[in-house]
């Protein structure tokens, strides 16, 4: 069985994120949408938030698990016993970190490869963080995630005093 695992902090996901996601599915048998809680972060939705999101904008793609984890990326990937880690690319300066995470997961772990994706052309442009800013000031974000993620970003947003 070819299975892939796709690290992220998901915070939010984005249309970008899905393009990824549905791609990378194709290409394995099984696909696990890892999650990372990362305390250097400080997120707008919750580790269990960002789960039960994905799993909501995923439900229809059956070779999906989505799960949560901390610590190494390559370490997850093995304790799933996948043989690919994914990782999309936006830009030139996506590609010169994720080469160097590559290489570096490959020396932790010669039999784990890295697929990398690049983004549809329509989403290059698009980040967790630019969504999240646009949604600060009140702007239309439906265009660069699902309706089920605007409204919960509106109902983050609306709780919070930032």
């Amino acid at each position: 069985m070819k299975r892939a695992v796709y690290p992220g902090s998901f915070d939010p996901v984005t249309f970008g994120h899905l393009d990824v996601i549905k791609r990378s599915a194709t290409l394995v048998d099984e696909l696990i949408v890892a999650v990372l809680q990362n305390n250097k972060k400080n997120p707008l939705f919750s580790v269990e938030e960002r789960v039960n999101i994905l799993k909501k904008v995923t439900k229809d793609i059956s070779n999906i698990r989505v799960e949560s984890f901390d610590g190494l990326s390559i370490d997850f990937v093995k304790e799933c016993h996948a043989q690919f880690l994914v990782r999309g690319l936006r830009a030139i300066t996506d590609f010169e970190y994720e080469l160097q995470m590559a290489q570096t997961n490959r020396i932790m772990d010669p039999e784990i490869d890295t697929i990398f994706l690049t983004t549809s052309l329509e989403y290059a442009y698009l980040s967790s963080s630019t969504v999240k800013e646009v949604a600060l000031y009140g702007g239309d974000i439906s265009k660069f995630v699902p309706e089920e993620v605007v409204s919960e970003i509106k109902r983050k947003m609306a709780g919070s005093h930032r």
